[in-house]
């Protein structure tokens, strides 16, 4: 992008009209309700959607399953937790009480065209994960997070061992912590030298290497509430147009979540987000086809 572009606003939509911006459709599609199914994954995946949002927690004998909670309450009115039972007591169960909990290998092969951003939610899928992957032979069409660090950490380097391939991956907390750090102090350093800011980034990354995984994308919400002593709430906006333009230095994307109002994910794209993540993939959908952005990249 040239000098140009970057300070003009109307330049930077004319290029964000341009790109195909990635699109993520948050635990499937199911304005019902039945979250993490095949079914809400086949209506995503129906809609166009390449890229599917899920979450995994392992049962106690070893099935991964995409859901959501540790806990059974929310989605299937049955209490107990995922990792205390066995996949054959899970699958009598219901989410929404008509659809069945899918293993992470069926939604895989049921959906052989579509890539997964995976959450890795509990400690007992950074073991298992990594089989399931080396199992189905589907690392080039995954990402993998956490907000765990320590759990992303392990479950990339399992599929790495077991696959010989690395995986896409997001930011956990303190990746995202650690950039937010460092992009606190590029309005500062910019004014210097544009190229301060991404050598500081740069010399981060080499010190906490053994720490923190590597990553090619953050993942965020737009804002981050805070709770504050006396019952105050103080609200931090994260993604800006300094905040994007510095990720985009260091060659990080940024995808934004859960964007369900047209009006904002007009904003966001206007902006120049990388990619935004749904429960409203139809919404978001009619919105890049009216800005000439649909289909999404794939990559």
């Amino acid at each position: 992008m040239s000098e140009s572009s970057r300070s003009d606003p109307a330049a930077r939509r004319d290029l964000g009209a341009r790109r195909h911006p990635a699109a993520l459709a948050h635990r499937g599609f199911s304005p019902d309700g039945h979250e993490n199914t095949l079914a809400a994954f086949r209506a995503a995946a129906e809609l166009g959607f390449v890229w599917l949002e899920t979450d995994v927690h392992t049962t106690r004998d070893g099935v991964v399953v995409a859901f959501h909670d540790p806990t059974l309450e929310r989605v299937t009115g049955t209490s107990g937790n995922v990792n205390d039972l066995t996949w054959e007591q899970l699958r009598e169960l219901r989410i929404g009480g008509t659809e069945e909990i899918p293993t992470l290998s069926e939604l895989l092969r049921a959906l052989p065209e579509a890539c997964l951003n995976i959450d890795v939610k509990d400690e007992a899928s950074v073991a298992a994960l990594p089989g399931v992957v080396a199992r189905e032979h589907t690392a080039h069409r995954l990402r993998v997070t956490s907000f765990s660090e320590s759990r992303r950490r392990r479950a990339l380097a399992g599929i790495t061992r077991l696959t010989g391939e690395r995986v896409r991956s997001s930011a956990g907390t303190l990746g995202t912590a650690g950039f937010l750090a460092v992009s606190a102090v590029a309005p500062l350093t910019d004014r210097v030298s544009r190229k301060i800011t991404p050598a500081l980034w740069r010399a981060h990354i080499a010190a906490w290497s053994r720490l923190v995984a590597p990553f090619d994308t953050l993942q965020l919400p737009e804002q981050h509430t805070v709770q504050l002593p006396g019952g105050h709430r103080l609200t931090l906006r994260i993604v800006t147009p300094a905040f994007l333009d510095l990720a985009h230095r260091t060659g990080l994307s940024v995808q934004v979540w859960t964007v369900n109002d047209p009006a904002d994910m007009k904003r966001l794209l206007d902006m120049g987000v990388d990619g935004l993540i749904t429960d409203r993939a139809d919404l978001l959908k009619d919105v890049l086809q009216c800005r000439g952005q649909w289909p999404p990249d794939p990559l």
